[in-house]
């Protein structure tokens, strides 16, 4: 896998996404000297941007670079998945979303998901047996679904990444960092069903 200067990384978002768990990584990933792109779902696109949700209301809004629908996850080194409430309950119900995030899980990729998006990962099928952590209030969804899930700052399972709250960005840039840097991960037992 590249050095960070030379990745590829796609946030895949919609509007209601924890503002600082897009901006956070995309400014971050963006100074380390990575490529990064925002997709969103198709209808989005029209506005061209998508909306943050920020602590109690609305908050700024994001450049969307493409529709999920031209993604070719072939052609980015890893994916990171924003949380918010809203966010990941609108994405996991596009099934291109949803696959997607197999298409990384299944060759090797690095998959970051925060706060509530390992609700994202639940609906992909790639969470059981994985140690994992998420916001505290999807625990139980996270548990069912066969998820090892502990009560951490960031935890890493053959690149599969995840954090609990806006609280976590350094610890889970930087290991966003070390595994893209780490290399593929296409050794994981576990398929995408």
């Amino acid at each position: 896998m590249p050095d960070i200067q030379q990745a590829k990384i796609l946030i895949m978002a919609t509007d209601g996404f924890e503002q600082s768990e897009l901006m956070v990584p995309q400014q971050k990933l963006s100074e380390a000297g990575a490529a990064v792109e925002v997709a969103a779902p198709k209808s989005r696109m029209n506005q061209a941007e998508i909306r943050g949700w920020d602590a109690k209301d609305w908050g700024k809004s994001v450049k969307v670079d493409k529709d999920i629908e031209s993604v070719d996850p072939s052609s980015y080194d890893a994916l990171v998945l924003p949380g918010g409430q809203i966010n990941p309950d609108k994405l996991r119900v596009e099934q291109k979303a949803i696959e997607i995030i197999r298409a990384f899980y299944s060759s090797g990729k690095v998959i970051a998901a925060i706060c509530h998006a390992p609700w994202l990962l639940v609906e992909a099928g790639v969470i059981k047996g994985r140690k994992c952590t998420s916001y505290h209030s999807i625990k139980t969804d996270v548990m069912n679904a066969g998820g090892e899930w502990r009560d951490e700052t960031v935890v890493t399972d053959q690149g599969v990444i995840t954090s609990r709250n806006p609280g976590d960005l350094d610890a889970f840039v930087k290991k966003i960092i070390e595994e893209v840097r780490e290399g593929s991960h296409a050794d994981r037992r576990q398929a995408a069903e």
